[in-house]
């Protein structure tokens, strides 16, 4: 079981990026879904989240109308797309899943102290997003 992150490298200010994360060992039928980012010397925070069953998109205030979660229950891989990104963005990215009896949906966002990360059923190794000023 395992989430496999793809996507990250360094853009300049007002750059996109994709990020990608595959899923293998399990599907994302009935876990919600979504990303973390960690900046330097920050706390890890959930940006955006797919829930469970309904399929609601959720986003972190900071995020919202500048990047996209999906999904591609086919291919059991999920996306997050990076537009406007700006140096504040710089961190590396995780995709994460979990039952949604757990974080989900508004619960998902915000700030997850590293006591809190055995919350999440799974993770992914995580991808380096470097903005340039």
């Amino acid at each position: 079981v395992q989430l496999v992150e793809s996507g990250g490298g360094l853009v300049p200010t007002g750059g996109s990026l994709r990020l990608s994360c595959a899923a293998s060992g399990f599907t994302f039928d009935d876990y919600c879904i979504g990303w973390f980012r960690q900046a330097p010397g920050k706390e890890r925070e959930g940006i955006a989240c797919i829930s469970s069953p309904d399929g609601g998109t959720y986003y972190l205030p900071a995020v919202k109308g500048r990047f996209t979660i999906s999904s591609d229950m086919a291919k059991n891989t999920m996306y997050l797309q990076l537009d406007g990104l700006t140096p504040e963005d710089t961190a590396v990215y995780y995709c994460a899943a979990n039952p949604p009896k757990g974080l989900c949906g508004n619960s998902w966002l915000g700030g997850l102290p590293s006591a809190s990360y055995r919350y999440l059923a799974i993770w992914g190794q995580g991808t380096l997003v470097t903005v340039s000023a």
